[in-house]
């Protein structure tokens, strides 16, 4: 299935959302209560797996929806059709602070892998799908799970991060990354976590016990706050008792 051809503009610079313009007949899907805001002609529609599935019937949109469990998202996406007669535009954002990235699938060799809270929203006939990786101990012990997500087709994508967002080319060489900086990567690199050094390193150096690490040839997106680290800073910020009302003079 041929993904539907969507333009796009993105606002704002730390905080951003993407504004998707639709053609009549034209859909766009995202995750459950990504939407901003829309125009009068777009009406949106809750319906199993991201409906690029043309054949299997129920029981296939079924199969492709209950694997969106696995990586901890809903069964459900949401789906924005512009049933008016001129152009008219949806809006989304991610819940949390930070970027998103735009990415045509067509330029990447139709296929993107993904942390699996990245993705935001794509043209319609984008396949969600779900990627393991190689090494198990990526799984236990990467931060991130060893569920990937896995986005196929020829249009465009929408992944959101936390702060600003690197993009690297590698050839061959090594990246080794915090655990929870990965946002995306192109198939063929190699996805690891590996101990980040000595004992003394491990337990005192503040950088974790272990690091995610990136091999190939391919390119690789980064986030330079992953939001685990930012919620642990507020967690650990909170007063650790109730405050009490002030008794009047």
């Amino acid at each position: 299935m041929r993904c539907h051809e969507v333009d796009y503009e993105i606002f704002g610079n730390d905080i951003q959302m993407v504004e998707v313009e639709l053609d009549p007949g034209e859909t766009v899907i995202a995750e459950a209560g990504a939407m901003n805001y829309m125009e009068q002609g777009i009406e949106f529609e809750t319906r199993l797996g991201d409906g690029s599935e043309m054949t299997g019937g129920i029981m296939g949109r079924l199969f492709g929806a209950g694997k969106r469990l696995l990586t901890g998202e809903s069964l459900f996406t949401t789906h924005f059709t512009n049933k008016g007669s001129g152009k008219r535009r949806v809006a989304f954002a991610a819940p949390i602070p930070g970027k998103i990235i735009p990415l045509n699938l067509r330029q990447w060799g139709e296929t993107i892998l993904c942390q699996k809270d990245s993705f935001l929203a794509a043209a319609l006939g984008t396949s969600v799908d779900i990627a393991l990786t190689k090494r198990l101990g990526a799984g236990f012990f990467g931060g991130e799970g060893f569920i990937l997500q896995k986005l196929q087709g020829d249009g465009m994508v929408f992944l959101h991060a936390c702060g600003a967002i690197v993009q690297k080319e590698l050839h061959g060489e090594t990246l080794r990354m915090d655990t929870g900086a990965l946002v995306a990567f192109t198939p063929g690199l190699d996805f690891s976590v590996e101990l980040s050094g000595g004992l003394k390193s491990m337990f005192f150096g503040g950088e974790g016990m272990f690091l995610s690490t990136i091999s190939g040839r391919g390119t690789v997106w980064m986030q330079s706050l992953p939001f685990s680290r930012m919620a642990e800073r507020i967690i650990a910020a909170a007063p650790s008792h109730g405050g009490r009302k002030l008794e009047e003079s």
